[in-house]
């Protein structure tokens, strides 16, 4: 007959043994104990850490021990669940054998599987960042590809646009129509108006021709010394 207490007498104290830095007994009667299980250490120093709570049953070790999960570190909720699924494969395939070691080193494994899939996880992130940009880039050089929709799209507001503009030309058009300058304004406005004979005359210097004819009948003109010294002004007062 089998010495159920023995065994699990003898199992603990190996247990305290192994792992001497993790292993906390919580109670007595019955059996209940803890043990933190850490994984290795990965590329970039990162870890994944859980601490399993376990109790023994009467029967133990011919019926699995009861298991919880304690406290978690860096583990997410599919991890936590795969370990619980594992914890009891194992416990299924050893029932008859004293355990607990073979479920801490199941997890240990575990643990370190999962640190290797966060390092592939961080590659596969980076790598999909990397892509997402050169797409990004692509479609920047590239431009939007035209199909109908867009391009009917494109044109319908194109010739609201274009309305727009001719509507404001013609707007423009009437109101310069109706403000059209004077000469005094033009003057006003622009004072280089009145000296740009005098400058046409300046840079043409000798080069200027003077039709003499034009002058030829002003010496028929009978035309006293007297006369000539009038003041236009005064002879227009004299007329009235």
């Amino acid at each position: 007959m089998t010495d159920f207490a023995e065994e699990q007498r003898n199992e603990l104290e190996a247990l305290e043994s192994i792992y001497p830095d993790s292993f906390t007994v919580l109670s007595e009667d019955p059996s209940c104990f803890t043990i933190t299980v850490t994984s290795d250490a990965g590329q970039d120093g990162e870890t994944v850490e859980t601490t399993l709570k376990f109790t023994y049953v009467d029967t133990y070790p011919d019926e699995a021990p009861l298991w919880d999960i304690l406290s978690q570190e860096n583990l997410e909720d599919g991890d936590t669940q795969e370990i619980l699924t594992l914890l009891q494969q194992q416990a299924e395939e050893n029932l008859g054998m004293v355990m607990i070691f073979t479920l801490v080193t199941a997890v240990q494994e575990k643990l370190n599987h999962i640190v290797d899939l966060m390092k592939t996880r961080k590659e596969e992130e980076k790598e999909r960042r990397e892509r997402e940009a050169e797409e990004a880039e692509k479609v920047l050089f590239q431009g939007t590809v035209v199909t109908i929709e867009n391009f009917l799209s494109w044109k319908a507001g194109f010739d609201v646009d274009m309305a727009e503009l001719r509507r404001k030309k013609q707007k423009e058009e009437e109101q310069g129509g109706k403000t059209r300058l004077t000469g005094k304004q033009l003057f006003e406005r622009d004072h280089n108006l009145d000296t740009s004979d005098i400058q046409f005359l300046e840079e043409a210097g000798n080069n200027v021709e003077v039709d003499e004819s034009l002058f030829q009948d002003l010496e028929d003109l009978d035309l006293d010394e007297e006369d000539l010294d009038l003041d236009p002004l005064e002879l227009g007062s004299d007329e009235d």
